[in-house]
């Protein structure tokens, strides 16, 4: 059985992709920060499916070697790494601060990056990494720069890394969502009677994503299917901003 590890897999988008490729017939590494109850119940439900996997706690913001030494002690081989983790702002220039800006680029970039490094050893010829980006990568967002500086930092590492990989017949692609139906953004979805519908019109296909949305595109560039594909991102903004 084929092994892809899911961060940031305990909810949200990240949940999602964690029972898409279980459903694939991956195990699935469902690695989550605080929340341990949500993590287990996402291995409940895969493991109730037929399917295999276990959860594992480290925040990537933060530097620690928990996650690949569980990884490397369960697996001896990665087939699919998912760097889904991330945290989102929406602050202008004038408001954002150090640490919190710090925050970002530790848990969105720095760590992706080392989390990427140390596990590189472990993923065959022929595998698979997708970062998860932004679409505000391609369009102006100085309500959340910070934010998109880090997504368009992931974006460059992308494109670097399928370069390098690519002799081993490895591919790395990103997908871009764009206003996704989560419970992290069901506060302004719906915390106010025009949240959804502005968020709607941001997209030509005129609705809010849905997770799932998502965890296909996901499961299209981890399959031999797209074995011609890196370096690329696949837009799932629903047409934003066009």
């Amino acid at each position: 059985m084929k092994t892809a590890l899911v961060t940031g897999a305990s909810r949200g988008i990240g949940r999602a992709i964690a029972l898409r490729l279980a459903r694939d017939g991956f195990r699935v590494a469902v690695n989550y920060a605080e929340d341990g109850t949500a993590a287990e119940e996402v291995v409940r439900l895969i493991e109730k499916d037929g399917g295999s996997a276990f959860a594992v706690r480290a925040d990537l913001g933060r530097p620690s070697h928990v996650l690949v030494e569980r990884l490397r002690a369960e697996t001896a081989v990665l087939d699919v790494l998912v760097n889904n983790a991330g945290i989102g702002t929406s602050q202008p220039i004038a408001e954002e601060t150090p640490a919190a800006y710090d925050r970002l680029f530790d848990v969105n970039v720095k760590g992706l990056f080392f989390l990427t490094q140390q596990l590189l050893p472990l993923i065959p010829d022929g595998g698979r990494i997708v970062n998860i980006t932004s679409g505000v990568t391609r369009i102006a967002f100085p309500e959340g720069i910070a934010y998109a500086m880090t997504k368009g930092a992931v974006q460059v590492f992308t494109l670097a890394l399928a370069k390098e990989l690519g002799p081993r017949g490895i591919t790395v692609n990103n997908v871009a969502p764009g206003i996704i139906d989560t419970d992290t953004n069901a506060s302004w979805l719906r915390g106010n009677p025009d949240g959804e519908a502005y968020a709607a019109s941001r997209h030509a296909l005129n609705r809010v994503g849905h997770v799932d949305e998502i965890a296909n595109a996901v499961a299209f560039v981890a399959s031999p299917e797209a074995s011609f594909i890196t370096g690329s991102t696949i837009d799932a903004t629903g047409g934003g901003n066009l």
